[in-house]
This record gives structure tokens, C-alpha cells and sequence, in this order.
């Protein structure tokens, strides 16, 4: 049984939220606040989950969303910004909202949190993403509020939209699968289904550390 009886996720309408939900709602007396700000992906996460408190809202800007805190709990710090053609969406998504819902959570007392940070950060890409996922990851560890820091690599499952869920959808309909140089690049995909696991096992035995 979780140690808190109720967990707030951000981030819950994309892969890893809603096959953590799906994983969580079973558990008797357990109060799930998922927010997120995709109308499309929170209308679905709705649909399937009526029982879970949803609330649609932008982390990067002050709102109501930030009384969710107000009855405590464990924080899953799930949101990110992966993908965009500019520079601002990551600022926003992965910094910006990142440091308003660290506020929220240390004015609510939240006591423990864990944080989906991404692999990215201990390699040798240059890019938005990964700059601004070693901001994010910062400023979690840097935030006072004692922190499980998960770095997983590239994710498939259910509500795979992107990466391999693309690729898979690429192969279904092209007899021709382009493969870019000599094709020997190492990848190392990780199950939504066994990640979620792992996340429900840090908030049952909290341990703070990355």
C-alpha cells in the first residue's frame, strides 16, 4: 500500500500518466489529482478514468490548479515538453512549469516527490530538450522537497504516440523502411508498463536519490 493516500501526477494525459493511472485506480482509498494541458489527451484521460480527479491546465502560468496541493500527498512530477520546433515550448513546459508547481508543492508542504527526468541528461546531445530537461532536473534536486529522480530512456507502450509507436505505425503502412547511416545506433527502450511499476515502487518506499 502507498504510504500517502493521495498522489498528484502532472503530466497524467500523456504515456507514462495514463498507464500509471491505469495502474494506481484500483487502489482502495487512494486519492489520484492528474493534471495536464492537452484538451484532447485530458478529454481521453477522462473518458477512461471517471473516477480520477482531472484538471486541464498550463503549469507555466499561475492558476487554480495550484490548490491541488493544498491536501497534500505524494508529487509524481511527470510533465515534460518533448517535442517543438522552437526553443519556448521547453523553456515553458520543462522549466518554467516546473518551478511554478515546486512553489506550489512547498507552500501545500508536500513531503516527497518523484520526478521523471530522462536519460538525455548524462549524454552528448546539444539540443532543447535535453538542455531543458538538465534545468528541470535541477531544480528538483535543488527544491528542498526530498526527491526519487528516475532517468528513463526512449519509452514504448500503450498511448505511444511518438518514437517507437510511430515507427511502428511507419512500418505498417511503407514496404520501405529508410535507416539512416550504417544503422548501428544503440537504443535501449523501456516498457511504460514496467517504468510505471518502478514509479508506484518509489512512492510506496520513498528513496530519495537519482
Amino acid at each position: 500500500m502507498t504510504t500517502s493516500k493521495r498522489i498528484i501526477i502532472t503530466g497524467a494525459a500523456g504515456l507514462v500518466g495514463q498507464n500509471l493511472i491505469t495502474r494506481l485506480k484500483g487502489r482502495k482509498e487512494l486519492e489520484i489529482i492528474g493534471i495536464d494541458k492537452h484538451p484532447a489527451n485530458v478529454e481521453t484521460l477522462r473518458r477512461l478514468n471517471p473516477e480520477v480527479q482531472v484538471i486541464e491546465a498550463d503549469l507555466a502560468r499561475p492558476g487554480g490548479w495550484e490548490h491541488a496541493f493544498d491536501g497534500g500527498g505524494t508529487l509524481v512530477l511527470n510533465h515534460a515538453q518533448i517535442g517543438a520546433l522552437t526553443e519556448q515550448p521547453f523553456i515553458d513546459n520543462n522549466i518554467t512549469a516546473t518551478g511554478n508547481v515546486l512553489d506550489a508543492a512547498k507552500r501545500a508542504g508536500i513531503p516527497y516527490l518523484v520526478h521523471m527526468s530522462s536519460s538525455v541528461v548524462k549524454s552528448l546531445a546539444c539540443d532543447f530538450y535535453t538542455e531543458t530537461k538538465k534545468a528541470q532536473e535541477k531544480l528538483v534536486l535543488q527544491s528542498g522537497i526530498p526527491a526519487c529522480v528516475l532517468r528513463p530512456t526512449l519509452m514504448y507502450g500503450w498511448f505511444d504516440r511518438k518514437h517507437l509507436g510511430w515507427l511502428a505505425r511507419f512500418m505498417h503502412k511503407s514496404p520501405i523502411f529508410p535507416v539512416p547511416g550504417n544503422g548501428r545506433y544503440m537504443r535501449q527502450p523501456l516498457y511504460a508498463g514496467d517504468f510505471c511499476n518502478i514509479i508506484i515502487s518509489a512512492v510506496d518506499k520513498p528513496r530519495p536519490n537519482t
